[in-house]
């Protein structure tokens, strides 16, 4: 260092460096949200209208749950490739439990529910107890999954009057209070599953933020064997991730079976990606470095005024995904970059 750099300006200097690093660092997804925000309104002001906007996180919801349940596995070192899956049979089945079997609302998400809570349960059971890899296991359960989910209708989408693979005709329809949970809003503006959204991010953001187990989970994560050495419950740990995972998986797949009111076979298809690309995008908010569900709630927003921006200036379809890839390359370029410099 020279006697230069010893200087009270050259100090002073360093010191608004590295403010605008920190800046930067941490605020590198809400400042491009900003200027996705701002850009889209100026090319579209209907974008911003308030309608629109709760439209984006109506849209997002399903994403934002999905992804809380891929950062819950990453905090423990894990990862959990069949979420979109899991969520799409939770479609089928509740549709299959209401349609086919007759069942009431009530039964239906206690039922699908329990099935999310068993797959994840499945998961944890080859990672933990047979030490399968965690992305062996959990592609394994996708694949096995979706071939599953149609095999009771023959491949066929399921909605009223369908026909079964024996020749009958299911009699059953789905149940309006059901609907209701995809379909109605509080006060006519904000959508219900918008608020189940911000009830699952508030209720994970305070068991990993504000509790002994996100603690823990989070240490399995970053050391498991010091974890483990040090009286932390891992395996337990690990296997309530995706427990989690799992349920919340069939809880975004009771919104999006409400939503459309129909059983099809192809729902849940982008769902992986989009959720991954969230929990992606999560460790770039506030510079953490890390999975944090708040920051997966922000990815997913992110992700969803893209979209929805790019939808109303009529870009093609296909070029979705690739500005999507690239706005998520960038985002975790520049935190890590800077990060890096600093």
């Amino acid at each position: 260092m020279t006697a230069q750099d010893n200087t009270p300006a050259a100090k002073s200097t360093t010191r608004t460096d590295d403010g605008i690093r920190d800046i930067l660092r941490s605020g590198a997804v809400f400042i491009l949200l900003a200027a996705l925000m701002i850009g889209f309104t100026l090319a579209q002001p209907a974008f911003i209208n308030i309608n629109n906007l709760m439209s984006i996180l109506q849209a997002v919801s399903v994403v934002a749950i999905l992804g809380a349940g891929v950062t819950v596995t990453l905090a423990v070192g894990g990862f959990d490739l069949s979420i979109g899956t899991v969520a799409a049979s939770s479609v089928m089945a509740a549709s299959y439990f209401m349609i086919v079997w007759g069942f009431g609302a009530g039964e239906t998400v206690v039922l699908v529910l329990a099935l999310g809570a068993a797959i994840g349960l499945l998961n944890a059971l080859l990672i933990v107890r047979l030490k399968v890899p965690d992305l062996l296991a959990t592609l394994a359960m996708m694949f096995l999954l979706t071939g599953l989910q149609l095999i009771p209708t023959a491949g066929r989408s399921i909605s009223p009057g369908l026909i079964l693979p024996d020749g009958s005709t299911a009699t059953g329809k789905y149940d309006p209070l059901f609907l209701t949970i995809g379909r109605s809003s509080l006060f006519g503006v904000v959508p219900l599953p918008v608020i189940l959204m911000a009830i699952v991010a508030v209720a994970l953001y305070v068991l990993t933020e504000r509790t002994r187990i996100g603690r823990l989970l989070f240490a399995t994560g970053g050391n498991e064997l010091a974890t483990r050495l040090a009286g932390g419950p891992t395996d337990r740990l690990k296997t309530l991730a995706y427990v989690i995972s799992g349920t919340l998986a069939s809880l975004g797949g009771i919104v999006v079976a409400a939503r459309v009111g129909r059983g099809d076979v192809s729902s849940g298809g982008s769902l992986l990606m989009d959720a991954v690309a969230a929990a992606l995008i999560g460790f770039a908010v506030l510079g953490l470095r890390r999975p944090n569900v708040f920051g997966t709630l922000v990815g997913a927003v992110f992700v969803g005024v893209l979209l929805n921006g790019l939808t109303m200036l009529n870009a093609p379809y296909y070029t979705q995904d690739f500005v999507k890839g690239a706005v998520l390359v960038g985002a975790l370029a520049l935190t890590y970059g800077i990060a890096r410099k600093a």
